[in-house]
């Protein structure tokens, strides 16, 4: 599915108009033994520079272009920089991104953050015919985006378009609601202790951390018991509902996907879906991209691999942003047309699937002129259970690659090296 309508736009310097989102936020035979061998071996090579990429992202040493010096230190009694402002409010009142935003001067050696366009379409895959009859043109065709790209969108997956739009309506008017009744929903406890859960923006570990020209809500939908609803908002009237009914039909969606992923391995369908038991984690991120002032130098997310299974993403109809790395190039995806949802490969699902199907990396670029909004949905494993290939993945020629661990304790190492520039799950090999 590809239209006239889906080309990305251009921003005035160049770059794509928009801003994972992971999005979100910091990463392959007939036997599943044949495909490993059979993926790109360029996508090993993309780890290695997303980890170069993220490296420089993180370099404390490395300085803003145009600064003459490095920033002085506050005081340690002056912990003020590990609260960021909201990225709204400051491209509504200042004319240039502050230096925390910029891109270092090593980032800027040869980087071109207007992307390139996708050699072909995004590969799109008609689910509903997939689910009911594993067709094998439909089959082909996943098979052939998980070797490639580690990414596809899904058309035919039984949400409705209203519903669709519905979310994005309801999104949209949470984030033109004044700072103050945002702030109801802050991820700040007390103003000031970081949570997950919330509005505001990711953690700010360090102060030469380069900050993302973002804002987010940060939700927890399943297990439903689970849900602190002090965190969802109340206005729209409509955004609870909505994002029940909307979570609901996710589900299914992902559910689908888990069981035709093992089938062109020619494995049992349910095994991947059985790795996802009743505290198994959702997670929904409303992301909001304002208009930046300097789409050249500021990235909307900066170059990451979801850490969750499988991500499913709601994209603006509008404007574009979302870019992927692939043989050193990042390649630009259109802005979402037809009601399609993109499916993103997480670390997770690297892990399950013995590096059978890899978490590509991605990042997202700035609009000079327009927002940008994008709805994803995480889906992770129980953080008690513990996470290593699964049997069925696993041969006499190819025994596990990875040591296993509680997802727990994953999602705090993939924490520590994300901020360290480097992938965990390369700290994983056997």
């Amino acid at each position: 599915v590809h239209c006239a309508h889906c080309r990305p736009a251009k921003s005035s310097g160049g770059a794509v108009q928009g801003s994972p989102g992971t999005e979100a936020g910091g990463r392959r035979g007939d036997s599943a033994a044949g495909l490993a061998e059979e993926t790109l071996p360029s996508m090993r090579g993309d780890a290695l520079r997303a980890t170069s990429s993220l490296k420089r992202a993180n370099n404390q040493g490395d300085r803003a272009p145009g600064s003459a010096k490095k920033h002085s230190r506050t005081s340690m009694a002056d912990e003020s920089w590990r609260l960021p402002n909201s990225v709204q409010q400051l491209a509504a009142n200042m004319q240039e991104p502050p230096s925390q935003y910029l891109l270092r001067e090593q980032e800027l050696l040869g980087a071109n953050l207007a992307g390139a366009e996708m050699p072909e379409p995004v590969p799109t895959i008609d689910l509903g015919l997939l689910s009911a009859s594993n067709d094998p043109e439909e089959a082909a065709k996943l098979r052939s985006a998980l070797q490639t790209w580690g990414f596809f969108q899904v058309s035919n997956h039984g949400m409705e378009a209203s519903m669709m739009d519905s979310v994005f309506t309801a999104s949209r008017e949470f984030f033109q609601l004044p700072l103050e009744e945002k702030k109801k929903c802050s991820n700040l406890i007390d103003g000031k202790h970081f949570q997950v859960e919330g509005y505001g923006n990711d953690q700010v570990r360090t102060q030469d951390q380069r900050l993302d020209w973002s804002d987010r809500l940060h939700l927890r939908v399943e297990p439903e018991g689970g849900r602190n609803l002090d965190h969802w908002p109340t206005h729209p009237k409509s955004f609870r509902d909505d994002l029940h009914e909307y979570a609901l039909k996710c589900k299914g969606i992902r559910d689908d996907i888990l069981r035709a992923m093992p089938k062109i391995l020619k494995l049992d369908a349910d095994c991947l879906v059985n790795q996802f038991n009743s505290n198994a984690p959702t997670f929904a991120r409303f992301n909001h991209f304002p208009p930046c002032p300097r789409p050249d130098l500021v990235l909307g997310i900066k170059p990451h691999a979801d850490f969750p299974a499988l991500t499913v993403l709601l994209m603006d109809n509008d404007v574009a942003g979302l870019q992927y790395l692939r043989d050193g190039t990042w390649y630009n995806v259109p802005a979402a047309c037809d009601h399609t949802l993109l499916i993103n490969i997480g670390l997770t699902m690297e892990i399950m699937t013995n590096g059978i199907f890899k978490g590509p990396v991605h990042r997202v670029v700035t609009n000079s002129e327009k927002e940008r909004m994008s709805v994803a949905v995480f889906y992770g494993l129980d953080p008690e259970r513990e996470i290593g290939p699964i049997a069925q993945m696993l041969t006499e020629d190819q025994p596990a690659r990875y040591r296993k661990m509680k997802v727990k304790d994953f999602l705090v190492a993939h924490l520590e090296h994300f901020s360290r520039g480097e992938r965990v799950v390369d700290s994983l090999r056997i």
